[in-house]
């Protein structure tokens, strides 16, 4: 039961849930971060530091979309295992709607 980060993140990037991964399993996008589902412990230590509660198990409704696109992106961005700011207008976007639609950048990060 690996986790997964959802649209959420998109143009917030939040980065606590990095700090406390034991298996540095993030991968960092231009503006979200993924999960690599098959380096993922499933120790759920990640979902409730995550600000945007972008975090949720692969078991959760609509998380088959999600667990696809971590595993593609996290095959393309670098890993990232160090806490960083979250993107400057983060608060602006928390909570927003349809944000992978609207915004999701393909770019490593």
């Amino acid at each position: 039961m690996p986790y997964v980060i959802t649209e959420a993140c998109v143009k917030c990037k939040y980065t606590d849930c990095v700090e406390v991964c034991p298996v540095d399993c993030f991968y960092e996008g231009e503006n979200m971060l993924v999960i690599n589902p098959n380096e993922c412990i499933d120790c759920g230590v990640c979902e409730p530091e995550c600000p945007a509660e972008a975090i949720f198990p692969d078991t959760h409704p609509n998380a088959e979309r999600w667990l696809e696109i971590n595993l593609e992106y996290a095959e393309k961005w670098p890993n990232i295992v160090r806490k960083k700011d979250a993107l400057p207008d983060a608060e602006q976007y928390k909570g927003e709607t349809d944000k992978f639609n609207k915004y999701f950048s393909p770019n490593a990060g």
